[in-house]
């Protein structure tokens, strides 16, 4: 299972905004992802609860951020329940895509395996409904993701295979580059690394 910490930093000037403390596993149902969110205060400030099934689709989403909460799964492409700091109001939307995505390391990894590309497979484009801090807006966007190349790296334990994905925004061109290694982000825009306490899952 592996345990560790993400640093988030916003890509455009690249101010901190704090800490992911994650831990992350394959299990009966797919793949599960929990963490913690903390600001650069050291103050709690959200958390990620994300369940995948076999297929990579999201079986189960909850997020918390700025005590607002969102409550999502796969139902007639995404739904989703938003419900606000008071608790008195709730909305409830739907659109027809294939998975989310917000600032949460947890959703590249999320979208890698649900699209499950080779080196070989062409540019392929996804629909995701994205979350956007701090009160957790949604918004329908569409990506295109490649996967330009797998690379294997001697270990002390086992070979790390890294995918090195190209993800552009098909609303802007804006293109940016993803590395992953199993169920962990090595590094992406406005993340990186800090800590890994176990190695990465590999998927079957």
């Amino acid at each position: 299972m592996p345990r560790g910490h993400y640093s988030l930093h916003d890509t455009h000037d690249h101010t901190p905004l704090g800490e992911e403390h994650f831990h992350c596993a394959p299990g009966p149902s797919g793949w599960r992802y929990v963490s913690q969110r903390v600001a650069p205060s050291g103050e709690h400030s959200g958390s990620v609860d994300l369940t995948l099934d076999e297929l990579g689709r999201p079986l189960r989403l909850e997020l918390n951020a700025a005590s607002w909460q969102v409550r999502a799964g796969a139902l007639d492409g995404v739904t989703w329940v938003r419900t606000d700091p008071t608790g008195v109001h709730a909305t409830e939307g739907n659109a027809p895509a294939h998975a989310f995505t917000g600032t949460s390391p947890a959703f590249l990894v999320a979208t890698a395996r649900l699209l499950r590309l080779t080196p070989a497979s062409p540019a392929t484009r996804v629909r995701l409904v994205a979350f956007t801090d701090p009160v957790l807006a949604p918004r329908t966007l569409d990506q295109s993701w490649a996967l330009l190349n797998r690379e294997t790296h001697t270990t002390d334990n086992a070979p790390l295979i890294v995918d090195e994905y190209q993800v552009t925004a098909l609303d802007t061109g804006e293109q940016h580059t993803v590395h992953l290694t199993g169920d962990v982000v090595l590094s992406a825009p406005g993340i990186e690394l800090e800590n890994l306490e176990s190695p990465p899952s590999t998927f079957p």
